[in-house]
């Protein structure tokens, strides 16, 4: 009885299906190896850098089957190095994603200081972010797993920080898990920094593509887009995206959060709370079908809609990427919440193992 039951779960076994895992040699920066891995699972094709932890691309079926690239990006390695990727297109962000303001922190009554590169603000990890290094990286199970250890004292962040990212592709899921560990008292906020457009990359602008956002507050910012600490309601705001709506219904309106940002360039606080995994947004475009759903462990997720994109960055396949032709959901916490002891805490210590999980989901309908 018992050689039957191996044998059914050896069977079992066998049938599960994996996503194919491949790589290729990208090219070099500062001599050091870097590899273009390809995820394929079904309909659903995923590349990925280790520079960076970039998605270069991501193929996706629209109603009618056919896949399109849906991410912005550069067709080979040195778009990216080139350019600096000022954008941040399809990269890991850390150590400290989004906004700390004037670039400076307290910890434990100390003092840090981040370069600034966002006029007052440090922004993405300063100058040489998580977004432009080599990451070791191995295949793992339907996957590839990515691993950078940042110095105590880069960017002016305290500690040495060991973090590991896991791109899986499971049928129309992309899983991005983040863990990190430090051997002193330091700050982290990671995210993915993908800009989408369900038409595909280049395709046009993002405006008529319908969010929506799984959360009753947003937190509004000053002209530095630094948070002023208030959580408030979205209720009878153009933040309101409780029900779907096309981005560009209120993209426009006389607001003063969206004159400061030239548009959507806020984090809305999830009703989830970052207690689980629960879905943060869904966006949705009528032309093509496709269906993106984020879901995540985390408290916020900063809503972007390409605003500085300006026409000046040709893309893949030589397509000009213009105002507004993409939108980003990034799932983090707070921007500047190091300065913000009320936000949720961004602070790792010691003996801690910083774990997080962000989900993009693809269909369509």
């Amino acid at each position: 009885m018992k050689s039957i039951v191996r044998l059914l779960v050896l069977l079992a076994m066998i049938a599960q299906s994996y996503a194919k895992v491949s790589k290729q040699p990208a090219g070099t920066v500062d001599g050091k190896p870097v590899y273009l891995y390809t995820l394929e699972d079904g309909k659903i094709t995923v590349r990925i850098l280790n520079y960076g932890g970039i998605v270069q691309s991501l193929e996706a079926p629209d109603r009618s089957g056919n896949p399109t690239d849906i991410v912005l990006g550069f067709d080979t390695l040195d778009g990216y190095v080139s350019s600096g990727n000022k954008p941040y297109m399809g990269a890991i962000i850390g150590r400290y994603a989004n906004r700390i303001a004037g670039g400076t922190f307290q910890l434990n009554g100390q003092t840090f200081h981040v370069p600034k590169n966002d006029g007052d603000n440090a922004l993405h990890g300063g100058i040489a972010g998580f977004n432009k290094k080599v990451w070791s990286a191995k295949e793992i199970t339907d996957g590839v797993e990515l691993t950078y250890i940042s110095k105590s004292g880069e960017e002016g962040f305290p500690g040495t920080l060991t973090t590991t990212v896991r791109y899986t592709l499971k049928g129309n899921d992309l899983r991005i898990e983040y863990s990190a560990t430090t051997d002193a008292d330091t700050v982290l906020n990671l995210t993915n920094h993908s800009y989408f457009n369900l038409k595909g990359q280049g395709n046009g602008d993002i405006l008529g593509h319908e969010m929506k956002i799984y959360a009753h507050r947003y937190t509004p910012v000053n002209a530095n887009l630094i948070p002023t600490g208030e959580l408030a309601p979205v209720a009878g705001t153009p933040f309101d995206f409780l029900k779907p709506t096309v981005i560009g219904a209120r993209i426009d309106a006389d607001n003063e959060q969206l004159k400061l940002a030239r548009g959507y360039d806020q984090n809305w606080v999830l009703d989830a709370g970052g207690r689980k995994v629960e879905l943060a947004a869904e966006a949705y475009d009528p032309t093509t079908g496709r269906v993106l759903q984020v879901l995540t462990d985390q408290p916020g997720v900063q809503f972007y809609t390409g605003n500085f994109l300006d026409g000046t960055i040709t893309g893949k396949g030589g397509k000009v990427y213009n105002h507004r032709f993409a939108f980003c959901l990034e799932t983090q916490h707070f921007p500047d919440s190091p300065n913000r002891p009320k936000f949720p805490s961004t602070e790792l210590r010691p003996g801690q193992t910083f774990h997080s999980m962000t989900i993009y989901r693809f269909s369509t309908r």
